[in-house]
C-alpha cells in the first residue's frame, strides 16, 4: 500500500496548549456534560485523554507494555482498559486533569521529537496489517487527541480547532482508511474509488485496484466507479464513527458502500 506524508509531529504542542486550556476554563456543569460518546461525559473524554497521554509515554518510552491475553479480541479489551481507566479518572478535578495533561503531553512530545519519522514502525491497525512508517502512526495519535479535544468543544459549546491548518492533517489521515476498507469488495484490475471532501482542510483522494490490492493515490482519479463526496465535516466524523453520519455516493453501489464503511479507530 501507499502512504502519502502527513505531517503532524509539529501541531501537538499546539493541541496540548489548546486542551490544556479548554479544559481548565471549564466549570462543575460543563464537566459533566454529556457528549458523543456513549455513557461519557465531558470530563470523562477529558480523563481519557489524560490516560492516552499517560499510556503512550509509558508504552512507547519506556516499554511498559499492558496487552490483551493471548487471543483476545483487541477492540473489546481496549474498551474495557478505556472505561477502567475513565472510571478512576473521575476521581481527579478539572484543575488537576488540566495540569497531568499539560506534563504527560509534553513528555509525548518530547518522545516524538527524538524519533525517525522516516524509518518504518508498527502497524497502525485500521490502515492495514503491513508495517507503516513512523509519521503515519504519530499522525494517528494526532487524530485521537483532535477527534476527542472536538468532542468537548461540542458538548460545551466552544468553536473548534475547525481551520485547514488543524483538521486538513485529520482528513488526509484517516483516507489511509479507504483501502482497508475496500479489500473485500470485488472489482477489476485499474477500478478506482474517489473521495471528495469540500471546506477548510478539504481535498481530493482515490484508491485504485492493482495486482496486490488497493493503494491510496492523492487527487481524483479520470474516471472512478463510484464517488464519495460530502463536506469535512461529514467526513472526519464518519471515519471517527459518529452515529447516523453519511457521505452521498454516485457509481458503483457495493463499492460505495465498502468505502463508506471505513473508519479510523479500533473497533
Amino acid at each position: 500500500m501507499a502512504f502519502l506524508r502527513v505531517d503532524t509531529a509539529h501541531l501537538l504542542p499546539e493541541l496540548r496548549r489548546s486542551l490544556v486550556a479548554l479544559v481548565g476554563d471549564l466549570d462543575d456543569d460543563s464537566w459533566r456534560l454529556p457528549t458523543v460518546c456513549p455513557g461519557w461525559s465531558v470530563g470523562d473524554v477529558a480523563g481519557h485523554l489524560l490516560g492516552v497521554e499517560l499510556a503512550n509515554v509509558s508504552r512507547r518510552r519506556d516499554g511498559h507494555r499492558v496487552d490483551p491475553a493471548p487471543g483476545e479480541a483487541p477492540g473489546p479489551w481496549l474498551a474495557a482498559f478505556n472505561d477502567d481507566w475513565v472510571r478512576a479518572a473521575r476521581r481527579l478535578s478539572p484543575r488537576v486533569v488540566a495540569g497531568m495533561l499539560d506534563l504527560a503531553g509534553s513528555w509525548f512530545e518530547q518522545h516524538v521529537a527524538g524519533l525517525d519519522l522516516e524509518a518504518i514502525g508498527g502497524s497502525v491497525w485500521w490502515v492495514g496489517p503491513e508495517p507503516a512508517p513512523v509519521w503515519l502512526d504519530v499522525a494517528r495519535e494526532y487524530t485521537e487527541r483532535w477527534v476527542h479535544q472536538q468532542q468537548i468543544r461540542d458538548a460545551t459549546g466552544v468553536p473548534g480547532l475547525s481551520d485547514a491548518r488543524y483538521v486538513g492533517p485529520v482528513v488526509a489521515t484517516f483516507v489511509h482508511a479507504l483501502p482497508r476498507s475496500l479489500a473485500g469488495a470485488g472489482a477489476t484490475e485499474g477500478t478506482t474509488v474517489d473521495l471528495s471532501f469540500t471546506g477548510e482542510g478539504g481535498g481530493e483522494w482515490h484508491a485504485r485496484r492493482g495486482p496486490d490490492g488497493w493503494s491510496l493515490q492523492a487527487g481524483p482519479s479520470p474516471s472512478p466507479a463510484c464517488r464519495l463526496t460530502g463536506p469535512v465535516d461529514a467526513a472526519w466524523r464518519l471515519y471517527a464513527d459518529y452515529p447516523g453520519v453519511t457521505l452521498a455516493a454516485a457509481g458503483d453501489e457495493a463499492l460505495a458502500a465498502a468505502a463508506s464503511r471505513g473508519r479510523a479507530i479500533i473497533a
